[in-house]
């Protein structure tokens, strides 16, 4: 698949690229109410602006019939499960047991179905103290297709634990949201430049339809 984003920089030394191969999967990372709330600590207009090309996205790997997984966040009253993530991340409190429902249930248009993955998760990485590694791995994925919110947080964590766990990362781009334009596309272009590939949605399209042909 050739890359066309904006995102990627130029030179030698960061010019590597990752070849997606034949066996993708899809996970779409922590599209909850926190992020497309207004009045929530977590909302922003990035991530409100990623929800619809991030339908799209889970509805073409579900026509694809690749497998999909879905990524919430949820903690203990006091949220001692979340470490000192929580401690650090007040804004996590949207997420614990009883206190906010209205920011824990997925975004309208992006509600796992029946047969699809959740994992639940403390920290920001969906690798990170979870079943995704071994899940993928039994399932003989090779790719994973990255969507969800934030660029700069849970996306680029997941992101990096991703290629580190010898999957490739495509990270797309309009699917990706963050609270501000800065570090959404100052993230963009570090995940480019280190640790996976940024592609574009029409790129997935393209790439899972010659799947689909056997190309």
């Amino acid at each position: 698949m050739a890359n066309t984003s904006q995102t990627h920089p130029t030179g030698g030394a960061f010019a590597g690229h990752l070849a997606p191969g034949r066996r993708p999967a899809l996970i779409v990372i922590d599209f909850v109410g926190a992020y497309v709330t207004p009045g929530s600590p977590l909302y922003g207009e990035g991530c409100l602006a990623a929800r619809a090309p991030a339908a799209t996205l889970l509805g073409l790997a579900r026509a694809a019939a690749i497998p999909c997984f879905h990524t919430n966040l949820a903690y203990q009253k006091g949220g001692r499960d979340g470490g000192l993530f929580f401690q650090k991340l007040p804004a996590l409190a949207c997420f614990e047991a009883g206190r906010h429902p209205e920011y824990c249930g997925f975004a309208a248009g992006l509600e796992p179905q029946a047969g699809e993955t959740v994992i639940t998760k403390q920290y920001a990485s969906a690798f990170f103290g979870t079943t995704l590694a071994s899940s993928l791995t039994a399932l003989g994925v090779d790719t994973l297709l990255i969507a969800g919110v934030s660029t700069s947080g849970c996306i680029r964590a997941t992101a990096v634990d991703c290629v580190q766990h010898g999957f490739v990362p495509l990270v797309v781009r309009e699917a990706v949201g963050d609270r501000a334009s800065g570090p959404h596309e100052a993230n963009l272009f570090d995940l480019q430049a280190k640790y996976a590939e940024v592609v574009t949605l029409a790129e997935v399209r393209g790439y899972l339809a010659g799947l689909a042909k056997g190309k």
